[in-house]
């Protein structure tokens, strides 16, 4: 088994039932075993959208890392994921933060994620159920990238939907 730590997030429809959609459906390739508050997060890229609901996740999974991007990918589809562009508003965005201590840089994924350590709306929920993990690139703690990171966007826990 290897432990993936995943990002989601959502912006359009039900972000809240979006998220759970998503967990849930992580089930089918390993065991889910930490998920994190929610929280909302100003959008980053493209500012004219809703303001997000992000989460993180652990997963420990038989699936190689291809085989959860695919996974991943899937499941952003089943709940109407389009691209229209880049940083464009989506009912799910799903991304493999770290897998393991693997280090990848293929065309079609980077891992650790390569903007992990600058992004806020990540690294809150991340530190909230790992925050001792290490990035096997920069060789820091989630909590200690999340005291340095230079992103300053807005990132506020909420506990319920509404």
């Amino acid at each position: 088994m290897n432990t993936a730590w995943i990002s989601a997030g959502s912006n359009v429809g039900d972000r809240w039932a979006q998220l759970g959609r998503a967990i849930a459906a992580l089930e089918a390739c390993g065991r889910v075993i930490a998920v994190s508050s929610c929280y909302e997060t100003e959008p980053v890229g493209y500012g004219d959208q809703p303001w997000f609901l992000n989460l993180a996740a652990g997963l420990e999974t038989r699936l190689t890392p291809h085989q959860l991007l695919s996974f991943c990918q899937s499941i952003e589809l089943a709940q109407g994921r389009v691209r229209p562009f880049p940083n464009a508003p989506r009912t799910l965005d799903l991304d493999i933060l770290l897998y393991g201590d693997l280090i990848l840089d293929l065309p079609d994924l980077v891992l650790p994620h390569p903007r992990l350590a600058d992004r806020r709306f990540v690294l809150e929920p991340l530190a909230e159920i790992a925050p001792l993990l290490r990035h096997p690139v920069l060789n820091r703690s989630v909590r200690q990238l999340l005291e340095l990171c230079p992103d300053r966007a807005t990132v506020r826990k909420v506990e319920t939907a509404g």
